[in-house]
């Protein structure tokens, strides 16, 4: 792959990369800072520079492979052949080189917060945050051979196998929390609960959630959710505002999903062992709030 042709087009660095240049130029610095720092704790019998040329070794091409790969989710075999490498060579590259990316989001302050401990831990992470959005996250999985894992990952509500987080968004569409990845057989509100996300939210935070997370309200009593109709209980024209209402304000959670799935990593099916989802979410999500990060001009 011509990489400087690619970077000097916009448009096709959107489609391969998903980050314009500045974005890519920009986490580049730091993503090369975590690069040296790691080369220089390593334990080594040569010195730095040392050894075979590979065909990433540069920083930027190490970088732009890593970005690539979050971007399309190829197969290693495919990656090989785009890169003119191997396959081990190419799963090699892609296990090493995602934790630098991940160190880098982190010294970047844009990777979000898995579980939280205390409420007092919300106003250190978020002081400025008063209102959030809660949503749950599928995304397919391929179908296990071994029946107990079919049935854990099998989503009711999608008919298929699936993997799922919750999410926790802002107004500025930044993902504060993301919960660890479970089976798709979970409902959002079990999720949820699983992860104590609603009672570690403080009380003077509003919470605005659909009609999946019904009953959380026991546990953060400020929360706002859509009016479910019944056979028996058609909605007014009131109850169809406010849902209208509710529903116009949360779409900023909607937008961060769909932030998230730009990336191939995060909405195509996952095919990797159960773990390294994980860690493709938590990227995903940092890399979608350092966008927004860059674009307020805060970079």
């Amino acid at each position: 792959m011509h990489i400087e042709k690619v970077l000097n087009n916009e448009r096709m660095l959107k489609a391969i990369l998903g980050l314009n240049r500045k974005e890519f130029e920009s986490l580049l610095v730091t993503f090369k800072q975590i690069l040296e720092e790691e080369q220089n704790n390593k334990k080594r019998q040569r010195k730095i520079g040392g050894g075979s040329n590979g065909n990433i070794k540069d920083p930027r091409k190490k970088l732009f492979y890593i970005l690539w790969y979050v971007k399309v989710y190829p197969t290693f075999d495919v990656a090989a052949y785009v890169f003119a490498s191997s396959k081990t060579r190419t799963h090699i590259w892609t296990h090493k080189i995602m934790p630098i990316l991940e160190k880098t989001l982190k010294r970047e302050i844009v990777l979000p917060a898995r579980q939280l401990r205390t409420i007092e831990e919300f106003h250190e992470l978020f002081p400025e945050v008063k209102e959030v959005m809660i949503d749950g996250v599928e995304r397919p999985t391929t179908r296990s051979r071994n029946d107990k894992t079919q049935n854990k990952h099998y989503s009711g509500k999608k008919k298929r196998h699936m993997r799922k987080n919750v999410i926790v968004v802002d107004k500025r569409k930044r993902i504060l929390i993301v919960t660890p990845s479970k089976a798709g057989k979970y409902h959002d509100k079990k999720l949820s609960d699983k992860a104590i996300v609603a009672s570690r939210i403080p009380e003077d935070v509003g919470v605005l959630a659909d009609t999946g997370f019904i009953g959380i309200q026991k546990q953060h009593e400020n929360t706002l959710i859509p009016k479910k109709r019944s056979k028996n209980n058609p909605l007014t024209a009131l109850d169809k505002e406010i849902n209208k209402l509710i529903s116009s304000i949360r779409i900023a959670v909607e937008h961060s999903i769909g932030g998230m799935k730009r990336y191939g990593a995060v909405s195509n099916i996952y095919r990797n062992k159960n773990g390294f989802d994980d860690t493709l979410v938590k990227v995903c999500a940092g890399l979608w709030n350092y966008h927004i990060k860059v674009n307020e001009g805060l970079v």
